[in-house]
């Protein structure tokens, strides 16, 4: 990996984004990398975390689509879908995705975000999408993502005016589920880690499929994935626990 730091755990994959000079704009190396992780944890299902290159002094999430990449890139590469693929893909990841936002999240870094299942910041974090300032719009899933995220009227500020969030607002907006200090906010990922690795895997998979199904698609999804859950030997094995639990707390 060049542009990518990865740390590896029992149950746990950090990622961090790795190219400081630039502020870890995604170009087409990191794009490359980043798919390698989804083969890697599509294959071995495990909570990912993501982060940023940060220093006591600054810290950056990412702050963009690498400028340079984008102004050759024309039609054929925009209907390629680069940055969008990668990020349906990691959101459709098996196990849940973190994203520890410390300093910029801009245009496709905040898009990449976006992508995650829950998102923590530290109090220096800045969301923003200013691609129509460069003329194109944020094709990469805040066209969609990021009104079911914050709803369609600040959504459509955010998108249409250039605005960004910073910490506080992102909390107040549900962007982002806590804000901690930039020095805890690895610790803070890793305790929303420790909290999903305590639920039963296959429950959390199955969880996190029937989350993304289309409305119309309930009840009847729930009901078919919790008869797979019902046979399965750890709804027995847990729930067995629990009651033998609260039988000898009585």
């Amino acid at each position: 990996m060049t542009t990518l730091i990865l740390r590896e755990g029992a149950d746990r994959l950090h990622v961090e984004l790795n190219r400081p000079d630039v502020r870890n704009a995604i170009n087409d190396d990191m794009v490359d990398e980043l798919h390698a992780v989804c083969t890697s944890l599509e294959r071995e299902p495990r909570i990912l975390i993501l982060t940023g290159t940060s220093t006591p002094e600054r810290g950056v999430f990412a702050a963009g689509a690498d400028i340079r990449q984008l102004l050759e890139r024309g039609r054929d590469e925009a209907l390629a879908g680069i940055n969008s693929g990668l990020f349906i893909r990691i959101a459709r990841l098996p196990m849940p995705v973190i994203a520890a936002v410390d300093g910029f999240a801009i245009g496709g870094g905040a898009e990449l975000a976006y992508a995650a299942d829950i998102r923590i910041a530290s109090t220096r974090a800045v969301f923003g999408n200013p691609e129509t300032a460069i003329g194109i719009l944020a094709a990469a899933g805040a066209t969609w993502r990021l009104a079911e995220l914050v709803g369609e009227p600040l959504a459509k500020e955010i998108l249409f005016t250039g605005r960004r969030l910073d910490a506080e607002e992102a909390l107040r907006c549900g962007l982002v589920a806590s804000v901690h200090e930039p020095d805890q906010l690895a610790a803070a990922a890793d305790t929303v880690a420790d909290r999903i690795a305590g639920q039963d895997p296959l429950a959390l998979r199955v969880s996190k499929r029937v989350l993304a199904a289309p409305r119309d698609a309930h009840p009847l999804v729930d009901e078919l994935a919790q008869a797979i859950l019902f046979e399965s030997d750890a709804k027995t094995q847990l729930m067995t626990r629990f009651l033998n639990r609260s039988q000898e707390t009585r």
